[in-house]
């Protein structure tokens, strides 16, 4: 799938820009958005931690990316969450002294990259470093790692907590992702963050007429903090057909507990991800999501959605006219969830209307001003 570039890229008056992302191992949500940033700074210079070819666009890949020494540890294309006790050296060894304008898109650590003084910093801020602060246990818990390299761990990610809280300062403009992600940087940065929601392709998932089936689908990459099995067990309590179209490190135990009504079906490309959707009953979404393209996406082809009415998707998804919301974390709420979307006769068009307010063309309007507006202020003015 090819999108068409804006129709102007941002006016930064002939600055020189570097471009930053933490890592580029997937093309999913965080590179799609990183992506769509690029189409507003064609000129400016890339660099991210860790580089896979040809996991994100060809565009991406061409551009040769500027990489950290991450890039060079023993299995680092696999494990490189393994080396976040090491991301800070890496972020601050970039050199960045030619730059007038840093954008960096972060979830992790890039956001503490070092700049000039004369230069301008805008973070487009997918969440604070979510290992360190709210999601410690969901990757590196007991059960996840053992006691003892839990324990390791913990004050490692005490520690990056405490940098990653002290080089907030770095940033002139935070653009969090959402109003639950600007929640955040105000609780762990004590800095305001205006909101740009992450663009979807509004364009190319939409509906084609085709009637909905038996199947609920999860889009995602399969990690701890996405809760998959408990999309799994309310799937199963509820007796409706799942499948799940994504890949990652909890593929192999969600299949162990999974029954036969779960099909896993791997990473896939667009055009069948989009098949899937139209043909879905609902799409699940059982984690806490920063933001979430998936339902967006799922809106686009005219699908409703089961969430949590907690998170992003309860700015993505309105209760009983373009999904369900469910109030609690648990297979029993899930399952009832699902029970009352089917008992709903939605209506597809407004579902599509509602999900065009999340399109490329918005994101690229919205994210233009942020970077130009931050350009254009005087330099002792931070947001």
């Amino acid at each position: 799938m090819t999108c068409a570039r804006p129709q102007a890229p941002a006016d930064v008056g002939g600055r020189r820009v570097a471009l930053v992302h933490d890592w580029f191992t997937g093309r999913r949500g965080g590179e799609k958005a990183f992506e769509a940033i690029r189409d507003l700074l064609p000129q400016a210079d890339l660099f991210t931690l860790l580089h896979l070819p040809g996991t994100v666009s060809p565009e991406i890949d061409a551009a040769r990316p500027s990489r950290s020494f991450i890039q060079h540890l023993p299995g680092a294309a696999r494990h490189y969450r393994r080396y976040i006790p090491l991301f800070p050296a890496a972020v601050e060894q970039f050199d960045l002294d030619d730059y007038d304008l840093v954008v960096s898109a972060s979830h992790c650590a890039v956001k503490s990259v070092i700049a000039t003084g004369r230069a301008r910093h805008v973070c487009y801020c997918f969440t604070p470093m979510r290992y360190a602060w709210d999601q410690f246990d969901a990757y590196f818990g007991p059960e996840r790692v053992g006691p003892l390299r839990s324990r390791l761990y913990r004050t490692a990610f005490r520690r990056l907590a405490r940098w990653d809280a002290e080089t907030a300062g770095r940033v002139d403009r935070y653009v969090a992702i959402s109003q639950h992600v600007a929640g955040r940087i105000r609780r762990y940065y004590d800095r305001t963050a205006s909101v740009v929601y992450p663009p979807v392709d509004t364009t190319y998932f939409d509906p084609d007429g085709t009637a909905p089936g038996p199947y609920f689908l999860i889009v995602s990459a399969l990690v701890p903090y996405k809760r998959i099995e408990l999309a799994i067990e309310a799937t199963q309590i509820a007796r409706v057909p799942l499948k799940i179209v994504g890949d990652g490190p909890e593929r192999v135990s969600l299949e162990a507990r999974s029954a036969s009504h779960v099909e896993f079906l791997g990473s896939l490309p667009d055009e069948e991800v989009r098949t899937l959707y139209r043909g879905a009953r609902g799409l699940l979404l059982p984690g806490e999501e920063d933001f979430g393209i998936a339902p967006v996406e799922a809106a686009g082809c005219g699908r409703p959605v089961v969430g949590l009415d907690y998170g992003g998707t309860a700015e993505t998804v309105e209760d009983g006219a373009t999904g369900v919301l469910v109030g609690a974390p648990n297979a029993e709420a899930f399952a009832d969830g699902i029970d009352r979307l089917c008992r709903i006769n939605f209506d597809a068009s407004y579902i599509r209307r509602h999900a065009l307010r999340f399109s490329r063309d918005r994101f690229h309007s919205d994210m233009r001003a942020a970077i130009e507006t931050t350009v254009d202020a005087p330099p002792q003015m931070s947001w």
